[in-house]
């Protein structure tokens, strides 16, 4: 008996732990890999599997996977974490690896948090896994195109697991209220429909949490005929308040970040609160989200409406006035502003287009005329010499094109280029009108 048999038959082992499937049969979720002919199901009726790395947030069934590729494929089964384990800890395994194909087994090594593996362990494993010793199977929370070493990464393929549906979340509490062997069977517990998708909307996708929350709230059952029953009431203590935090580093964060600029970026308020809301509860700062609100009031309102920049420095301002309550209005406040105004993004483009012109011009030089002569010299040098003050001219303009303050010798470009959104339509009309009297004081 293994050390996986050992802990899902022992009685005093968390629910959670004892209620992991052994076969592929009893797994739930995740159906894009383990339904009919997709990719680890394909590994366990061949036995042959591959090197891969796990991506998914806790309790999505990482390690469960390993432990039935293992069983299933008579593999010897190596585990280590990354956190815990040393480069001595890898060479051990690696022998241990050599014994088994002494045998005619293979070795699966579980790596978990595969992301924290640092250079001296990846260095030690790298040859092992490349030669065939040891297949890897890794698992992480984190994105690990950032986070795993690319080597490491070429030599096995990347399974993305997604959280688990409130259903699947029933199903596994309805397998565990049922299994008299290492579930909770015995007691014949009855738990309503409705208790079992509260618990299962409470863990947010994570079996192994629904798992503990049921385990808890089952200390709390009432006599029910010859079973027990789980009331509502019991559930209140057991979840009290939740809030789903997340890794203030990891892709979730950036995921809302991301989810926010888009859905202000669409005209979408409702989705831009919604997913603002997330962030906040989640744990996330409002300054983070103030200051995404500042980029995009540049970024993709612009000049379309002008008073979209000023509004969100004030609610920025407002939130360090007022504290973080009230001051979360201020920054709701703003965020609805930009997803109502007319979007623009002419200003993003033309700064880009700025920059990169200005990028190939390395012998750019400042025409005379709009150079300051603030001593004697510089004026002999003809510094400000034929420059037009705009305020004494008609129109408050200088019309023509030989004063339009662009470089000499360099190609006349434009970057800015109103939409026909918003106050860009005006300025669009400012900017022909301005045109047209180019033209004229070219041809007088």
């Amino acid at each position: 008996m293994d050390l996986f048999q050992q802990a899902t038959s022992d009685q005093n082992a968390p629910l959670a732990w004892r209620m992991r499937p052994r076969r592929l049969a009893d797994y739930v979720g995740q159906q894009a890999l383990v339904g009919p002919e997709k990719p680890i199901r394909r590994m366990v009726e061949t036995g042959v599997v591959r090197s891969m790395i796990l991506w998914g947030p806790p309790g999505t069934g990482k390690t469960t996977l390993a432990e039935i590729l293992a069983e299933e494929s008579n593999a010897h089964l190596e585990r280590l974490s990354a956190v815990m384990a040393g480069v001595k800890d890898i060479r051990e395994a690696v022998e241990r690896a050599r014994a088994a194909q002494g045998q005619d087994r293979h070795t699966l090594l579980f790596l978990d948090e595969i992301h924290r593996l640092n250079k001296s362990q990846q260095d030690a494993l790298l040859p092992h896994v490349e030669s065939g010793l040891l297949i890897l199977i890794g698992a992480t929370t984190e994105n690990p195109s950032f986070e795993v070493n690319s080597a490491l990464l070429s030599r096995a393929r990347v399974h993305v697991l997604k959280a688990l549906t409130d259903d699947d979340v029933a199903e596994v509490l309805r397998h565990a209220l049922a299994d008299a062997d290492r579930g909770l069977g015995e007691r014949h517990i009855r738990v309503d429909d409705e208790i079992l998708q509260l618990l299962a909307r409470a863990a947010a996708g994570d079996a192994r949490r629904a798992l503990g929350l049921l385990e808890t709230a089952c200390d709390f059952t009432e006599p029910h005929g010859d079973g027990e029953h789980l009331p509502r009431a019991a559930l209140e203590d057991v979840i009290g308040h939740q809030t789903s935090a997340f890794d203030k580093q990891g892709d979730h964060f950036y995921d809302l970040l991301s989810a926010i600029h888009k859905s202000i970026r669409s005209s979408r308020p409702d989705a831009a609160l919604l997913y603002m809301a997330r962030f906040i509860q989640g744990g996330g700062d409002p300054l983070d989200v103030i200051r995404r609100l500042t980029a995009i009031a540049s970024e993709d309102v612009g000049n379309a409406d002008p008073k979209a920049l000023p509004l969100t420095m004030a609610a920025w301002d407002a939130y360090l006035r007022l504290g973080d309550y009230e001051g979360q209005r201020a920054i709701a406040h703003a965020a609805t502003h930009l997803a109502v105004a007319p979007k623009s993004n002419a200003v993003d483009q033309a700064w880009n287009r700025a920059r990169a012109f200005a990028a190939a011009q390395p012998r750019l030089e400042v025409p005379t005329y709009l150079r300051n002569a603030p001593t004697s010299l510089m004026e002999s040098l003809g510094h400000g010499e034929g420059y037009r003050y705009a305020h004494n001219e008609p129109n408050g303009y200088p019309a023509g094109r030989d004063h339009d303050c662009w470089p000499q010798d360099l190609p006349r470009e434009t970057f800015y280029q109103p939409t026909e959104y918003g106050q860009e339509k005006r300025y669009r009309q400012m900017l022909d009108w301005r045109a047209s009297l180019d033209d004229a004081a070219d041809q007088a």
